[in-house]
């Protein structure tokens, strides 16, 4: 496969810290909390020094400013886990010092920005946040999905931050709808839930559960008992 970097981008600091080369395809996102409202020069400066024995692929500032400093072909040091950065692009995000880790407003659009960016790059048109860690990683992708995982699974850490944990799921569904841009923005149109129904339709694409057709969510027509069937089985897949 021949991988890209982010056009987002804007500061490139290479990192010393990687493996090179991945040694499997990119299939998920893991975005982390800096404990710090750095810049993202000040980011890719910390993962310049070869004695951190750290890196990312990306860093997104206390601004919004998007960094590269592993790029995407090679594994970053991020996770703590080998196998979940060999198949992962990892993204740290500028946050408070302290608990809950809050993001700026910026930093959060950057990162609903970014991750799609990623997805469309890599072939992927949903992103998918299952919050049970054994579910998660026992999850089989569909080809055209991407899974969010989180440092917290890897090691006693609290990265990302319940801020940004608690909203993983409102970042699934915000990238998938910029992946998926058919709707009109009004409900109706088979892609716009009705304000009553928004939430249970955006845990649902988040988790993979409501797919659509690849044209639209479906949201405005009616259910076939052998739909209602694909539903609770992939809802049981996931809970």
């Amino acid at each position: 496969m021949e991988y890209t970097n982010s056009p987002l981008v804007t500061v490139v600091i290479p990192s010393p810290n990687h493996s090179g080369l991945r040694t499997h395809t990119i299939d998920r996102i893991t975005p982390h909390c800096v404990v710090g409202q750095l810049s993202a020069e000040a980011v890719g400066d910390i993962f310049a020094d070869e004695e951190r024995f750290a890196s990312s692929n990306y860093g997104i500032g206390f601004d919004g400013t998007v960094g590269m400093y592993v790029e995407e072909k090679n594994r970053s040091w991020c996770s703590s886990d080998a196998k979940n950065d060999q198949r992962a692009v990892t993204i740290e995000c500028a946050s408070d010092r302290e608990a809950p880790y809050t993001m700026n407003p910026a930093v959060w659009d950057s990162l609903v920005r970014l991750c799609a960016d990623i997805c469309e790059r890599n072939g992927k048109t949903r992103l998918i946040w299952i919050p049970d860690r054994e579910i998660a990683l026992d999850y089989d992708l569909e080809p055209d999905e991407m899974l969010l995982t989180v440092h917290r699974w890897f090691a006693a850490k609290a990265c990302p931050g319940d801020w940004l944990f608690n909203r993983l799921g409102e970042l699934a569904s915000a990238v998938t709808r910029l992946l998926n841009p058919s709707g009109t923005g009004v409900p109706g149109d088979g892609d716009t839930p009705h304000e009553w129904a928004r939430d249970a339709v955006e845990w649902a694409v988040s988790r993979g559960i409501l797919r659509g057709d690849g044209k639209t969510l479906g949201l405005d027509k009616p259910m076939t008992v052998e739909q209602a069937c694909v539903f609770i089985y992939r809802a049981r897949e996931v809970l």
